[in-house]
């Protein structure tokens, strides 16, 4: 459907509830009812800005309790994306939830979910479509800043192609969502270093918690130190 370029302008509603309705007045008290009510002691300090953002993207001050944060994942992401690093996204929700106003760089927010070999990919692998478009990333790995916030298998692939010798980003934003997975590709995740000796920067939320909100509002944190 296309609208008309000469449709009436429409009356506001009558007003019948008590709501803030002010944009800007609602974005400040936002971050400071966060701040009030968040616990935010654990978190590192450089990191503090990320998990506020995070916790805006999901409406849950407790998620402090569960969030990791790798020392070095705050100052690697950024220092990636001033320096014009892709950012690598697993769903079009993420790459849609980044505010370009904040990227430094006007970097390339890059999701190849609907890149035309994914589905022939998927099916021989027998795997998820999400899945499938992370191997389409190899080409532009090294160095990107990644974005998982949808799918566990998603995750899970971009573990086995760094484990097979794929090239290694700056930071990982690892936060899919779901019952199924999920919180084990996140532990896979925090485990990498331990396990496997390979040591890459990275945010994650233990448990089934994620999503593409909480993902998106991670890499907006990190695009801009400015809250």
């Amino acid at each position: 459907m296309t609208l008309s370029p000469r449709a009436p302008s429409p009356a506001r509603p009558t007003r019948r509830y008590p709501y803030a309705d002010a944009g800007p007045d609602i974005y400040v008290n936002s971050f400071a009812t966060i701040r009030r009510e968040a616990d935010l002691s654990g978190v590192p300090a450089d990191a503090e800005r990320l998990a506020v953002r995070m916790i805006h993207g999901s409406g849950q001050v407790d998620l402090t309790d569960d969030l990791v944060v790798h020392p070095r994942m705050v100052a690697a992401a950024r220092s990636a994306l001033e320096a014009g690093a892709p950012i690598l996204c697993d769903a079009t929700m993420v790459a849609t939830g980044v505010t370009r106003a904040r990227l430094p760089r006007d970097n390339d927010v890059v999701c190849l979910l609907n890149d035309e070999r994914v589905p022939g990919l998927a099916r021989a692998w027998s795997t998820t479509r999400t899945a499938a478009a992370v191997s389409l990333w190899e080409p532009h790995l090294a160095g990107a800043v990644v974005a998982i916030g949808n799918a566990p298998t998603a995750l899970f692939h971009l573990l086995e192609m760094l484990l097979d010798g794929a090239p290694q980003p700056a930071a990982i934003v690892g936060c899919p969502v779901g019952f199924i997975g999920a919180a084990e590709s996140k532990q896979a995740l925090i485990d990498l270093r331990d396990e496997h000796g390979i040591d890459l920067p990275y945010v994650t939320v233990r448990g089934r918690r994620g999503g593409s909100a909480m993902t998106s509002s991670a890499l907006n944190a990190l695009a801009q130190e400015r809250e």
